[in-house]
């Protein structure tokens, strides 16, 4: 008479590893290596009654990776042991047991979302098309537009005075328009993923006057539609920008 063995299904060695050291609540840290390896390879003979070699081929490799341990640690230790044994099986349980509770995480959340139901939407095209004023004492706090002026007009006489007196009577060149919706578009994509930006290196950085001009436009229509405020700590001090997304 055959006689049945029924064992708990793992995904995988680390899998049942894991279950192994719960089981015996002992440290994922400090891996009792000789008991967890006689218990991983008693389960490992109730799988080769029911499963091939071939299909059992992971869980023999790490009983090998096991008793290779166990030896080592068996061993007589010498005074300045280089490194534990254990320490690449224990990173590895400790990967394993992130990758095993996140995906834990998303299947429970995936319950949950089978059992949520969302109302069709009925919002009226007035309520929708609404748009709130945007408050211009919030945007720009204690930042008046004059000094936000005076840091525009002292960048601009910066690049006045490192203009060449020689080469500026020379032909003129025709420059490229510069239109403020793309600045704009310029500022939203350099703030993005940033706290705040120097409004005053902001408009250094820029290589001509026109294109100072544009940007500091460009910040006064952003600050108008209320996507940036900006902030100074105290007089005198740098002004910053920072987008509402960042609040």
């Amino acid at each position: 008479m055959k006689l049945d063995v029924k064992v708990d299904v793992f995904e995988g060695p680390l899998d049942l590893l894991l279950h192994l050291i719960e089981k015996n609540k002992v440290s994922i840290y400090d891996i009792p290596i000789a008991l967890i390896t006689d218990q991983y390879l008693e389960y490992l003979r109730a799988l080769e009654e029911i499963y091939s070699m071939e299909s059992i081929g992971e869980f023999l490799v790490m009983a090998s990776t096991l008793l290779k341990i166990k030896a080592h640690m068996l061993l007589p230790q010498e005074e300045e042991e280089e490194e534990d044994p254990r320490e690449e099986l224990v990173e590895r349980l400790i990967e394993y047991k992130m990758y095993k509770y996140a995906a834990g995480e998303l299947k429970d959340r995936s319950v949950d979302a089978d059992k949520i139901f969302y109302k069709e939407e009925s919002v009226p095209e007035e309520v929708k098309a609404y748009v709130e004023p945007v408050n211009t004492r919030e945007i720009v706090g204690d930042v008046t537009l004059q000094r936000l002026n005076e840091v525009f007009c002292m960048v601009m006489k910066r690049k006045k005075d490192r203009q060449d007196p020689v080469r500026s009577r020379f032909g003129k060149i025709e420059r490229e328009q510069y239109k403020v919706e793309d600045c704009m578009e310029q500022i939203r994509r350099q703030m993005k993923g940033m706290s705040h930006i120097n409004f005053r290196t902001l408009l250094e950085i820029q290589p001509d006057r026109e294109n100072i001009i544009v940007h500091f436009l460009a910040v006064l229509e952003l600050m108008k539609e209320g996507e940036i405020m900006v902030t100074q700590k105290n007089n005198f001090a740098e002004i910053y920008l920072t987008h509402k997304e960042a609040l």
